[in-house]
């Protein structure tokens, strides 16, 4: 019996996660980044989830109001699709980028 290999996640399912990993960890509501963001509940919420693809000024908005730079995010989310495809994602980064430590 063959298995199946598994599907490769979407962009926007890793991009919600990693959105919604930063704010839980900051013990945030999504109501409150909403409102910063000035993203309606809803939206933000569907953009959490996968569900909705977000506009470049859309992420502006939401990581400013998560404190977070947007590289940052698109970086993990980088680093994600990069380990789902087998890749090894080098732990360095060039000179003068300070590192953040974002979810595991």
């Amino acid at each position: 019996m063959k298995s199946t290999p598994a599907a490769v996640p979407l962009l926007r399912a890793e991009l919600g996660d990693v959105l919604r990993g930063i704010r839980r960890a900051q013990g945030r509501t999504l109501r409150e980044v909403s409102l910063q963001a000035q993203v309606s509940l809803g939206y933000l919420s569907e953009v959490e989830r996968g569900q909705k693809e977000a506009s470049s000024e859309l992420l502006e908005a939401i990581t400013s109001a998560l404190g977070i730079p947007l590289w940052c995010v698109l970086r993990e989310v980088s680093d994600r699709m990069a380990v789902f495809e087998g890749m090894s994602v080098p732990e360095t980064l060039p000179d003068g980028v300070v590192p953040v430590t974002l979810i595991s």
